[in-house]
């Protein structure tokens, strides 16, 4: 019989020898300049970064220091309008009307920086699909009606036209089952924002699909 001896290793060996790692942490929102807020662990692409980048240097050295503080956005993206592009900028949605009460001037300030392009702010809302029984694991709480397909489509819309308001909605039939929505708008800020509605438009087939033409209406 052959006798094994026990060699005891010291302890500073042993974690020389065999470290021990920490655990993955758990995937957390991550932060652009404290400018950009991920809710997964997707990183902000190049774009999204320069606008956070605009945005942390306007906070900086702009007098819309204290407001853009506390605000942060989700994403940006560049959408096609014609043969121009105009910026698309996500928030979240308990910061929306945080943002809205800079937006003019901040719109100004960011049009300015990307050489004339249309920007235009949208709160990041989610849409929880409408249950069914054949669903695997159905939610045990009831769907909130501000989740459901139609109102985030509609929320959409009321961001896009922002400082405006929808005084008036009509949806068109055409002939082979298209449709197409007819928007009527404040008169009060035509003159504000009459020059973006193609833009507005473009940006709204994009994020839903759905065709929009905009008209001006007296309140």
């Amino acid at each position: 019989m052959v006798k094994c001896k026990v060699v005891r290793i010291p302890a500073f060996i042993c974690l020389a020898l065999f470290p021990v790692w920490p655990a993955t942490p758990a995937k957390m929102p991550q932060f652009c300049n404290g400018k950009i807020t991920k809710q997964t662990a997707e990183q902000p692409d190049e774009f999204e970064t320069s606008i956070g980048q605009t945005l942390l240097d306007l906070e900086m050295n702009s007098e819309l220091k204290t407001q853009l503080r506390e605000l942060s956005i989700t994403g940006a993206k560049q959408i096609d309008v014609g043969d121009k592009k105009c910026i698309a900028i996500f928030v979240p949605v308990p910061l929306l009307r945080s943002f809205q009460r800079v937006q003019p001037r901040l719109v100004r300030e960011l049009e300015k920086k990307f050489s004339g392009k249309h920007v235009v702010v949208i709160a990041q809302r989610r849409i929880l699909p409408k249950p069914t029984r054949k669903m695997k694991n159905p939610p045990k709480q009831k769907r909130p009606r501000s989740r459901t397909l139609t109102c985030v489509h509609d929320a959409i819309l009321e961001d896009l036209v922002f400082p405006a308001e929808i005084v008036g909605k009509r949806i068109r039939v055409r002939l082979d089952g298209s449709r197409l929505i007819k928007v009527h708008l404040d008169k009060a800020q035509q003159t504000n924002i009459e020059h973006k509605v193609d833009t507005f438009a473009a940006v709204y087939k994009k994020l839903t699909g759905k065709e929009v033409i905009f008209e001006f209406r007296e309140t």
